[in-house]
């Protein structure tokens, strides 16, 4: 090749690379450098849901302001459930995030390379299974050979198992629907399901807005812990900002528990639910964050082994591989 020809190739290749920056200028505003740098600032991006101690950390703005102090940001995203936050947390759209005890057991089972931070007390009254008002179901055993709507590995689904186990129906005698929480209603509301497995506030609004009757809920059957989770690479790569965001929950924990009504009224701001709705939700919640024992961690396994045993994961799993090692993430609450 002449030296002529290189050096047309190199000015196309300088020029294609200031067009290129001349565009991030105009796209963004700011340089490209700048703009790289804005981008490398350290964040932790939570994802929560409806309703929970992180909505309540999230309408006090307080971990913004602990962060900030670090020159951390939080970007806060809402999920409809469970399973589906814990799919952002795998594809890496967020770092950290609450749910039931099912999510994790379904997201381990598929590959999904999270660890356990910690977990709030067992709330068994926080799920139930529900029907319509004027249904004539009284019983668990009635449940056989009906349709139930659930939302497929959230916390209800485990409900499920062991209220139809107690009632000795087969999960195969009934007929599962799956479906998200607001279509689930929709369903419940026509009458194309005969009951519905749902959490609060989505079941405190069944109750207080449709007259939904509780046939059974989570007490004597499940634990329903609410746990935190993030991605092990996140984990191990910001333990220091985990630690902030732990330490934060367990203040917010505190300030809850001690203030039901204000906790009613931050709820009802951020969700756009009722003030009734949310105040039956929060008289159910367990507040207490803590990392995660040996024995939640045993009562994760048989979570777990009662999914393997129905074929419902792809794979059994051992739970405790989803650990970080002890005390890298030592929270300061009580």
């Amino acid at each position: 090749m002449s030296n002529r020809h290189e050096n047309r190739l190199s000015r196309r290749t300088t020029l294609g690379l200031l067009f290129a920056a001349a565009a991030g200028v105009l796209a963004s505003g700011m340089p490209v450098t700048v703009q790289a740098q804005a981008q490398a600032q350290p964040e932790v991006r939570i994802g929560y849901q409806k309703y929970g101690t992180l909505t309540l950390l999230k309408g006090r703005g307080t971990l913004e302001k602990r962060l900030s102090e670090q020159g951390v940001t939080v970007k806060w995203t809402e999920f409809p459930a469970g399973p589906v936050l814990l799919e952002g947390l795998n594809v890496g759209s967020i770092d950290f995030g609450t749910v039931g005890e099912a999510p994790p057991i379904f997201a381990q089972a598929a590959g999904a390379n999270l660890v356990y931070v910690g977990n709030e007390p067992a709330s068994p009254g926080s799920e139930a299974i529900v029907v319509p008002k004027g249904s004539g179901l009284r019983t668990l055993a009635e449940l056989k050979g009906k349709k139930i709507a659930l939302n497929k590995g959230s916390n209800v689904h485990y409900l499920l198992l062991k209220a139809l186990e107690k009632a000795g129906v087969a999960y195969s005698d009934i007929q599962p629907v799956y479906l998200p929480p607001a279509d689930a209603r929709a369903a419940f509301e026509r009458g194309s399901v005969d009951a519905w497995a749902i959490w609060d506030p989505f079941l405190a609004a069944a109750e207080k807005q449709l007259g939904a009757r509780v046939l059974a809920d989570g007490k004597g059957l499940v634990a329903n812990y609410q746990f935190y989770l993030a991605s092990r690479h996140y984990a191990e790569k910001n333990p220091e900002i985990l630690r902030i965001v732990l330490d934060e929950i367990a203040k917010v924990d505190d300030w809850g528990r001690n203030n039901p009504d204000e906790v009613a009224t931050v709820l009802s701001a951020q969700t756009g639910l009722s003030r009734d709705v949310v105040a039956l939700a929060a008289s159910r919640y367990a507040y207490g964050v803590k990392p995660v024992s040996v024995d939640v961690i045993a009562s994760q396994q048989k979570v777990a082994d009662a999914f393997s045993s129905l074929k419902l994961i792809p794979k059994p799993i051992v739970v405790k591989d989803a650990l970080l090692p002890a005390r890298q993430l030592a929270t300061s609450s009580k």
